[in-house]
């Protein structure tokens, strides 16, 4: 196992972290215990030192908890997420961070974040409420050591988030396909450049970036049979410098073994120009099925009606190429969560946006077509449960 260090505080952090939002489940529902500790248990034997879990996890804090509780705690750093949309006073924060401790079992917090992140609005109501001098005063009394947030949306949001705190560290997604949406690679190196550790989400893409269409597929099996697509995307990862670590949904013995060999020889900068050519083939035969041509550069924002155009284009982009479902999730969290929304419905079709952006994409028709496919009856129906369930 290879392992960065945190530039903040120094922690040495193996490169591949445990993500537990993807623990098996009995008959789907309860957390299969005796399988999750199995695979946790090989894990740490493996030299993964970080695990992420979430308050919003059905079962998986109290679960990682009892695993904790066998005399681990002291070999890993525990990394939890706090759901801000269920703070709406004060002691919510209090409330919900000794509960957060009680499932984990234990007294401390190594890494703490707000989850899921997503505009500058929802930080300033958040600071109304105090959490800047909560937050202070739990890292005072070492309950938090690190305070940071996880973020689903586009690249100038983020930087906006990054500025307004002085966090000590941040959680991306990011991934070969996603190197120019979302936080991205700029997004990336911003955080870095302020002396962040960035913690990378979703580096399979849910999963999309493992069963890959035949011809991508064979793209990477042309330039190196040994390899499988997994192991290649967490290259392209680890490639980054700028990456502490990279999050892994694993869920089997086979998936930790595989991961974890990987990780054995993960340096920056080992990709050379030829591999990393290979990656941008890839991501061009993926990018023949999208819909929009957009490249999320950003030159169209920010919409004075709150539209997020590249976040939007994106989604429905991954609906167009991973199905519906996959779309729809990231519809729904990048746009439709924030504390404004984000949506395409939003558009008055002022037509701002389509004379700032270098590619002549006709932006108002396409958000005519993405509020026509993504937010119809099912996603009217849905939206306020899923608010409700994150606010319950």
């Amino acid at each position: 196992m290879q392992y960065r260090v945190n530039p903040k505080n120094g922690d040495r952090l193996s490169v591949l972290g445990y993500g537990c939002m993807r623990f098996s489940r009995t008959a789907g529902v309860a957390v299969n215990q005796k399988k999750t500790e199995e695979e946790l248990s090989l894990a740490l034997s493996l030299g993964v030192n970080y695990f992420d879990t979430a308050y919003l996890y059905p079962g998986s804090e109290a679960a990682l908890g009892k695993f904790l509780s066998k005399g681990h705690r002291k070999d890993v750093f525990v990394a939890t997420k706090l759901p801000f949309r269920q703070c709406k006073k004060p002691e919510d924060f209090e409330k919900l961070f000794s509960e957060q401790k009680e499932r984990l079992q234990t007294d401390y917090i190594d890494y703490y974040m707000v989850h899921m992140l997503g505009d500058i609005a929802s930080w300033k109501r958040l600071v109304s409420l105090g959490i800047v001098e909560w937050a202070e005063s739990k890292k005072a009394s070492g309950e938090i050591r690190q305070f940071g947030f996880s973020y689903h949306g586009g690249t100038a949001e983020f930087k906006e988030l990054i500025d307004a705190y002085d966090w000590d560290f941040c959680q991306i997604q990011i991934n070969y396909f996603d190197a120019h949406t979302q936080a991205g690679i700029a997004g990336m190196k911003y955080a870095a450049e302020k002396g962040l550790p960035v913690f990378v989400m979703e580096p399979l893409r849910g999963g999309s970036l493992v069963n890959l269409p035949k011809r991508a597929a064979k793209v990477f099996s042309d330039a190196d049979s040994t390899r499988t697509p997994v192991e290649q995307a967490f290259r392209w990862l680890w490639n980054f410098e700028e990456v502490t670590v990279v999050l892994s949904g694993m869920n089997s013995v086979s998936q930790v073994e595989e991961n974890c060999a990987s990780a054995d020889s993960a340096k920056a900068g080992l990709l050379s120009d030829a591999e990393l050519a290979v990656f941008d083939k890839v991501c061009s035969v993926l990018n023949e099925e999208i819909r929009v041509p957009c490249t999320s550069c950003g030159y169209c924002m920010p919409c004075p009606h709150g539209v997020d155009i590249p976040s939007c284009f994106s989604a429905y982009n991954i609906r167009c190429t991973q199905g519906w479902f996959s779309g729809m999730l990231a519809y729904v969290t990048c746009t439709s969560l924030k504390e404004k929304p984000a949506a395409a419905s939003s558009c008055v079709n002022c037509g701002l946006c389509e004379r700032k952006c270098p590619q002549g994409i006709l932006i108002r028709d396409y958000l005519d077509e993405v509020k026509t496919m993504m937010e119809g009856r099912i996603y009217r129906m849905a939206l306020p449960v899923v608010k409700k369930f994150l606010e319950r």
